[in-house]
């Protein structure tokens, strides 16, 4: 418990960094808050069909219902404990608005929020001082970078898991890192532990501790024993909860809406049979049957046809199956424009036009700068990465953290997971980029390093005055109900 305490202690050279860069969060979550109140603050509200006007991105509210009236609404295989986690906050929401008539839903989550925001900036810090080991200034200026990243910043006024999923992964490198740095390993049940909270947020995460703890402990990860205990099990233990999430929660929320469905199908089959038989005269029952199944297949049809050209489906590009788990693919979204334009673009500038629009509502899946000195600052940034990469190639820290980017990029750029609108998924990878230039920083001396501090400087000195205002300037207007 002492350990705990010590790990989540702020110290004296982190307290005024950290505590500018919480008020400079908490500046833009009020206004996060100041935009939705007039819709989102009633003891009457809290349900999908009200929090849905929320648009920030393809950022989703569903933090919101569940904490305003708890129920089961993430994806069970992707979030398997998030709802769960929620629930205390939930408790603590009911009581407050029954007493007051007010529904206190922003203020919490936003507390929530700027809690893993704050404690994201620290340990990204020591990650780069004690972890990287540089100077106290450079640390400093490169956990800034971060957070000068737009999907960062925005992970950390939106009501959605990205900044708790990166307060959980800056975590657990951190502690890889110091175990790196002593020469211990991992113990089963600290793998356990983080596999457990990390992977019950978001699961694909989970993997990013497996590979922390092989990363630290080697060898001794393919052990019988551990790899049982600290890996086999607990992964198994929470598909099966999952599933029993599933089975509990989603299957008959789904049935429900099936039959419902089905219903009103056959009341829409005998609508058309009954305005075919007053306009024919024809009374037979197998023909008035034949005509309104071939009416309605049409109607089906060129509903399907109109659909498809919603943004929700004409921006969403073709799976490799229909399966469970196939469909959530896609291989039709072109990757060299997306790594471009969204990858590292969107996710660290943001693009004036369509500003923080959602994908699958009115954002296109590909939108361009009009400013060159856009692509400017995203070529800065992806030669100061590459440079970072080359200095660091022998350091098995930044192999780690490599490892958890190359395993997101099979996830979007491969597999297409949430390609359309990939920039959201930024809190999960982005850190990569400043441990990498910290590595550069840390190889280099002299003239070489001044230029290569200035030019992180400048970088990130753009990004925040950049993103803040746009960010700011979106926030700042009033949301129409």
């Amino acid at each position: 418990m002492g350990k705990i305490i010590r790990l989540f202690k702020v110290r004296r050279e982190e307290l005024w960094p950290s505590l500018a860069v919480l008020a400079v969060l908490a500046a833009l979550n009020a206004l996060a808050i100041y935009k939705y109140s007039a819709l989102f603050n009633g003891a009457d509200r809290g349900f999908w069909d009200v929090f849905n006007t929320f648009c920030v991105s393809g950022f989703d509210p569903i933090t919101y219902s569940t904490v305003s009236h708890w129920s089961v609404l993430y994806s069970v295989y992707r979030h398997p404990f998030l709802a769960f986690m929620m629930y205390p906050l939930s408790c603590l929401n009911g009581w407050v608005t029954e007493a007051t008539g007010f529904n206190p839903v922003q203020y919490i989550v936003a507390a929530v929020l700027l809690f893993c925001a704050f404690y994201s900036f620290i340990f990204m810090r020591r990650i780069l001082r004690e972890v990287v080991g540089l100077p106290k200034g450079d640390a400093t200026l490169l956990a800034v970078m971060l957070f000068s990243f737009a999907y960062v910043m925005l992970a950390a006024i939106v009501p959605d898991h990205f900044v708790v999923s990166l307060f959980l992964l800056l975590l657990t490198l951190y502690v890889a890192g110091m175990k790196m740095r002593s020469g211990g390993r991992m113990k089963a049940w600290q793998t356990v532990a983080l596999f457990a909270v990390t992977a019950g947020v978001t699961l694909s995460n989970g993997i990013k501790v497996f590979l922390a703890a092989l990363f630290v402990n080697g060898r001794r990860f393919f052990r019988p024993a551990f790899l049982a205990l600290a890996v086999i099990v607990p992964s198994a233990l929470i598909w099966l909860f999952a599933r029993w999430e599933h089975n509990k929660y989603v299957l008959p929320r789904e049935q429900k809406a099936k039959a419902q469905t089905l219903a009103q199908q056959r009341k829409d089959i005998d609508a058309i049979a009954r305005a075919w038989s007053d306009s024919t005269g024809i009374t037979d029952k197998a023909e008035v049957s034949r005509a309104a199944m071939k009416l309605y297949r049409k109607h089906i049809h060129e509903e399907y046809l109109r659909k498809m050209k919603d943004p929700w489906n004409a921006h969403t590009g073709k799976p490799m199956g229909k399966g469970e788990f196939a469909k959530w693919t896609d291989v039709t979204t072109p990757r060299s424009e997306t790594i471009v334009e969204n990858l590292f673009g969107e996710s660290v500038q943001l693009h004036r036009q369509h500003l923080l629009e959602d994908t699958l509502r009115s954002r296109p899946v590909i939108v361009r700068y009009d400013w060159v000195a856009n692509y400017v600052a995203e070529a800065l940034l992806v030669l100061l990465f590459a440079a970072g990469i080359w200095c660091g190639r022998r350091q098995r820290f930044l192999w780690l953290c490599l490892s958890c980017f190359g395993f997101d990029m099979a996830l979007h750029l491969g597999l297409g997971f949430g390609i359309n609108e990939v920039y959201i998924m930024g809190a999960h990878w982005l850190f990569v980029i400043p441990v990498a230039v910290g590595f550069l920083l840390k190889s280099l001396s002299g003239r070489a390093l001044a230029v290569a501090r200035a030019a992180a400087f400048c970088l990130t000195a753009w990004l925040a005055a950049y993103n803040l205002w746009l960010a700011a300037g979106y926030l700042a207007v009033p949301a129409l109900p």
